[in-house]
This record gives C-alpha cells, sequence and structure tokens, in this order.
C-alpha cells in the first residue's frame, strides 16, 4: 500500500474544487475531502534530532507527498509526485547540510502526530472520517530570508515557498483526477531560533501568511483563508523578538495567525535546542488541538496568555487569558531562574525596573481562576516591566550549540490527552515582556 498512486486508491469523479464544498448532507465531516496541511519553518519542523521516528502507523486515512525518487528542480505534473499514507518520516533524509526539499527531512515531525489528533477529535465530535494531506518544506537553519516568498537563494537553500506552491498544484492535480474536493486548511510555522534578533520578524511572518494565502487561493480556488499556527521557540536568546512576535502576530491578526503555545514544556535532545522524537509528537497533539479549535468547530481559541499587567506599590497583578480555567503551577518541572536569587521565587516570571535593573520577586501567588500576583521586595516604580520565561538559565546553557532554556512553571487545566501519546496536554503560559502600567 505504501507505493500506490491515488488516483489508484479513489473512484474518479466529478472534481470539487477548494472553493466549492458539496453540501452538508453529502460530506464526511467540516471541511473539504482533503485538508492540506503544509509545514514549514526550519529545523524543528523537519525533526532535527528525533529520531528513531516513532509514528510508523496510519491509523486513519491522512496522505502524505510520496516525491519517490525526485530531484531539484521538480515539475508539479510529475507523475512520480503521489500521496501515500502519513507516517514518519513525511519525507527523505537530506545527504548533508544545507538541505531543501525534497531532501529535508532530518526525523519525526508534528505532522502524522497532528494529522491523527485531528482525525481522532473529528472521528469523536461528529463521527466521521476527516483527512489531512501533509507535506513539509521547512529547511534546516534556514531564516525567514530563506523560507519566504521571493527568497534568498544560497546553494541548495531557499526553495522552500516555491516547493510548497509546486506541492499544492500536486495535491490539485491528484485531486481533479479523483474527484475529491481539496482546499489548504492550515500552515504549521515551527520557526525564529535563527532570526532570534530579528526585530521585524512579526512583519515578516505575517508577511509570509499573506503570500501564502493569496497564491493557495489561486491554486485551489478556495475562499476560506489559511489559517497559521504558530509556535514559540523557547531556546535562544534574551528577550528574543522573534519569540515575543510569534506570540504578538496571533494578537494583531487574530484571524489569520495563532500561536500554539511555548514549546519549553516538551523533552529536548543532547543539545537543548531540538527536541526528541516525543517532544515532536507532544508539539503535533497540540497543532492537531489548535487545528481542530481553529479550523474544524471555527472556535476563537487563544493560548494562555496575559491580558492585562497592572502596577501596585511592591506589587504586580496579571490577570491571563485561560484556554480552560483555573490556573495552576506545574509540579513536574524545575523552578526556573535557579541561579537568579532576584527572581528564584518568581516560578518563571521576571520583573525589572524602568532603568532595566532586576526586581526581587519575593512571591507569585495564584488569585482566583486567571490571575497571578508578584509581591516584591521593592516597588519597581512607573516604567517597571514583567515577562515570563524569556531569559535562559546560564547554568544550564549549552556552550557548543548556544542553547539555554527558557520556562516556566504557569498552565491551565485542559483535560485534553492526545491520541497518540497518551499524555495530558493542558496550556502552558506564552513567554511574554510586556510594561506593567
Amino acid at each position: 500500500m505504501m507505493g500506490f498512486q491515488v488516483g489508484l486508491l479513489f473512484s474518479l469523479g466529478s472534481v470539487m474544487l477548494g472553493g466549492s464544498l458539496p453540501p452538508a448532507k453529502e460530506r464526511r465531516a467540516p471541511g473539504w475531502d482533503w485538508n492540506v496541511v503544509i509545514g514549514t519553518g526550519q529545523s524543528l519542523a523537519v525533526g532535527g534530532l528525533g529520531q528513531p521516528v516513532k509514528s510508523k502507523e496510519q491509523p486513519f486515512g491522512n496522505l502524505k507527498v510520496h516525491s519517490a525518487d525526485l530531484q531539484w528542480p521538480v515539475d508539479a505534473d510529475d507523475p512520480k509526485l503521489t500521496l501515500v499514507p502519513l507516517v514518519e518520516p513525511i519525507g527523505r533524509r537530506p545527504n548533508g547540510y544545507p538541505n531543501s526539499w525534497p531532501m529535508n527531512i532530518d526525523g519525526e515531525t508534528p505532522h502524522t502526530s497532528a494529522a491523527n489528533e485531528i482525525s481522532a477529535l473529528v472521528k469523536d465530535k461528529f463521527g466521521f472520517d476527516y483527512v489531512t494531506v501533509h507535506f513539509d518544506v521547512a529547511e534546516a537553519g534556514q531564516g525567514m530570508i530563506r523560507i519566504r516568498k521571493n527568497s534568498i537563494h544560497e546553494g541548495v537553500t531557499g526553495r522552500s515557498y516555491e516547493a510548497a506552491m509546486l506541492q499544492t498544484k500536486a495535491i490539485a492535480r491528484l485531486a481533479r483526477a479523483s474527484g475529491k474536493s481539496y482546499g489548504v486548511g492550515a500552515i504549521f510555522m515551527t520557526h525564529g531560533e535563527t532570526d532570534t534578533g530579528n526585530a521585524k520578524y512579526g512583519e515578516d511572518l505575517h508577511q509570509l501568511w499573506s503570500d501564502y494565502n493569496t497564491d493557495i487561493k489561486a491554486i485551489t480556488g478556495q475562499k476560506r483563508d489559511v489559517l497559521m499556527i504558530v509556535s514559540q521557540h523557547n531556546r535562544l536568546g534574551e528577550f528574543s523578538p522573534s519569540t515575543i512576535a510569534q506570540w504578538k502576530v496571533g494578537e494583531d491578526f487574530p484571524d489569520n495567525i495563532v500561536c500554539s503555545g511555548p514549546k519549553y514544556q516538551y523533552p529536548y535532545g543532547f543539545d537543548s535546542l531540538h527536541m526528541n522524537a516525543d517532544g515532536y509528537r507532544l508539539l503535533g497533539e497540540k497543532y492537531g488541538q489548535v487545528y481542530f479549535e481553529r479550523v474544524v468547530l471555527g472556535h476563537k481559541w487563544k493560548p494562555l496568555q496575559p491580558e492585562r499587567v497592572t502596577r501596585g506599590k511592591n506589587k504586580i497583578t496579571i490577570r491571563f487569558h485561560v484556554p480552560v480555567k483555573p490556573l495552576v503551577w506545574d509540579s513536574a518541572m524545575a523552578n526556573p531562574h535557579p541561579s537568579s536569587p532576584e527572581w528564584a521565587n518568581g516560578k518563571g516570571f521576571e520583573v525589572t525596573d524602568s532603568l532595566g535593573k532586576r526586581v526581587m520577586i519575593q512571591s507569585a501567588t495564584l488569585r482566583g481562576s486567571d490571575s497571578v500576583v508578584l509581591d516584591l521586595a521593592t516597588d519597581p516604580g512607573p516604567g517597571a516591566r514583567v515577562s515570563y520565561a524569556m531569559l535562559g538559565e546560564p547554568t544550564l546553557r549549552n556552550p557548543q550549540y548556544g542553547a539555554s532554556p527558557h520556562w516556566g512553571l504557569l498552565r491551565d487545566s485542559d483535560p485534553f490527552v492526545g491520541f497518540n501519546t497518551h499524555a495530558p496536554q493542558p496550556n502552558y503560559c506564552v513567554a511574554f515582556d510586556t510594561k506593567a502600567s
């Protein structure tokens, strides 16, 4: 079954373009017959250090683009581009670094785990099958200049966006041949480390969504906007603009982009920069849950994030948007900032005054179901800032790779348990930095 061409698997019939959904009574589930999900980003998007892979079976009908033995350049009409059951690895391993599609996948990616999660949630909610079709065009180690439209090419890098459009066209061709309705539902954006110091990252991220959305619609004919689901990176840089932007862009453009949350709660590999296979599977489950909430159900889901920060004398109160109340302190993770006495009692929170001087946090206390109160040793005064999970722990820094874990203990009470890992997956607070008014 692994090598079948999709045209042989499905009977021929009249094609339904992405913009034309069949009547409700004919739908198998909300969406199209084939709901396309595109992966882009850098090494964490392609499963860096995610070996050995674990998602080796496809329990539903989810598919991936199979590129056979094709080498760049590739034609979207090449008959070797087919669809096969989605298992890991999602694509072919590269010969070296740097690399790009069609040989860009290092190990377990979030895709199979996400696809299975989506199918399981739809099956449980509606009793129907829901098929997602996946491909990943990320390029390890490459910043936004390599994965954007009209990218800067250097060697084999800079093909990501072109490869995404090519494979979208290939799926459209296969859908027409098989009489299937199709459209692109989401983009998984797993990126940001290379752009740790990029002050324009939020602007670049929205432009990437806009270009994808425009060009995808021109191929599929769909009316529905494509949702970009972004996860924060939490391992490089202090007060990284890209980390903050990965959350804020969802606030600035809530109908287009959503932050799935941070990645600090997941297991990492030896370099402290890349996750292991279990970490990528957990991330995939979170992507799948967010996709289900936003794309399938149409809910205005948002991550655990601050809504209002107020300053009093020797005190700062932060009220949060909490997906599932009440707020909880995680009891399994180590206490953040053990080598920083000013913040060792902050459970991941950091406070500075108007001059950038650290202010000692005496305690961090939950108030009600949605707020945290920071009791401070001194009054930080006007211009004080409060941040969370924005500074790494120097005692855990990997000198070779520069990675330094940033984390906090604040989470919600979401009872969600992943289909693949059977592990609890509450929502952890995004990393943020904001002024205390």
